[in-house]
């Protein structure tokens, strides 16, 4: 996969576009993020669908890409701001609140260029309350 490709996916991903998914993940996917684990294209969706966007405004932002047939490789910052005072992923949370997520994260590709493992690794994951006080909160979930 090159880049044009993956900051394709990207877009769709920041637009809240779940087609995207089932455009680029496959079907059998294995996602290991932090502690969370769920898999396949309708794993991805309910998490993104039901779990996140609901609640937050996310923004993926790529800072570096490493890329072949194989693998992508990408160093994120990731931007999450509460949509809503709610009960989410994340614990509870007040409108206007933010978190960001920075780290690594590995895309392994099937024979057809979909993603067929993804983990995340985090360097960090920081929740900035309304009043501006920033708690680094390790891995969320």
């Amino acid at each position: 996969m090159n880049r044009s490709q993956f900051d394709e996916y990207i877009r769709r991903f920041n637009e809240e576009d779940p087609t995207a998914f089932d455009d680029y993940i496959a079907t059998d996917m294995k996602m290991l993020n932090g502690a969370l684990e769920f898999s396949g294209v309708a794993g991805m969706r309910d998490h993104y669908e039901n779990k996140i966007w609901p609640y937050f405004v996310e923004k993926l932002y790529i800072s570096a890409f490493i890329g072949n047939d194989e693998n992508v490789c990408v160093k994120m910052w990731t931007n999450f701001t509460a949509k809503m005072d709610a009960d989410s992923l994340f614990g509870a949370v007040k409108k206007g609140e933010q978190f960001d997520f920075r780290g690594l994260i590995l895309y392994d590709l099937n024979a057809a260029g979909k993603f067929s493992t993804i983990t995340v690794a985090y360097n960090s994951f920081k929740n900035t309350k309304i009043s501006g006080e920033e708690i680094e909160m390790g891995i969320p979930h």
